[in-house]
C-alpha cells in the first residue's frame, strides 16, 4: 500500500532496526517499546488487519512470531513475554497494516496487565448466550 509506513519500511524507505528478515516476514524494533527487545513483526505482504488473512497466511504468520519470540526472550535472557495484537482502529491499530507486537517480560519490569471490566464480568450471562446462539 502506497502510505502504509510498515509497507515503506519494508522497502527500505524508511528506516527500521531489524531483527529479522526472509521473503515473507520483517521483525523490527518497536520505536515505541514497552520493555528492553519489543519488536513488531508484520508480513511483507500488505494485509490491513489480522482479520482480513486468509487462514493459512495467520497460521504461517504466527508460527514466525512464536519462533521469534523464543529466540528474543533466549538472547535477551528475558523471563518470559507478553504478545499483543490489535485488529482494528476501535481496538488500538494504529497502523493499518497487520502486525504482532512480542514485549518480552522481565522479573520486575514494572509492567501490568490490563484491568477487569466489571461491567463485562455482570453481563457474562448474556455474553455466553450471544456467542452460543442462544
Amino acid at each position: 500500500m502506497e502510505n502504509c509506513i510498515f509497507c515503506k519500511i519494508i522497502k527500505g524507505e524508511l528506516p527500521a532496526q531489524r531483527v529479522y528478515e526472509d521473503d515473507n516476514y520483517l521483525a523490527f524494533l518497536s520505536i515505541g517499546p514497552v520493555n528492553n527487545g519489543h519488536t513488531v513483526v508484520i508480513p511483507k505482504k500488505h494485509t490491513a488487519t489480522f482479520a482480513e488473512l486468509d487462514p493459512q497466511a495467520a497460521a504461517d504468520l504466527i508460527k514466525m512470531v512464536q519462533k521469534l519470540a523464543k529466540e528474543i526472550v533466549a538472547k535477551l535472557q528475558a523471563d518470559a513475554f507478553n504478545l499483543g495484537l490489535n485488529n482494528g482502529e476501535i481496538a488500538g491499530q494504529v497502523i493499518p497494516h497487520v502486525h504482532w507486537h512480542i514485549m518480552p517480560r522481565y522479573q520486575n519490569d514494572g509492567l501490568v496487565h490490563w484491568q477487569v471490566n466489571d461491567k463485562a464480568k455482570e453481563q457474562m450471562d448474556e455474553t455466553l448466550a450471544k456467542l452460543l446462539d442462544k
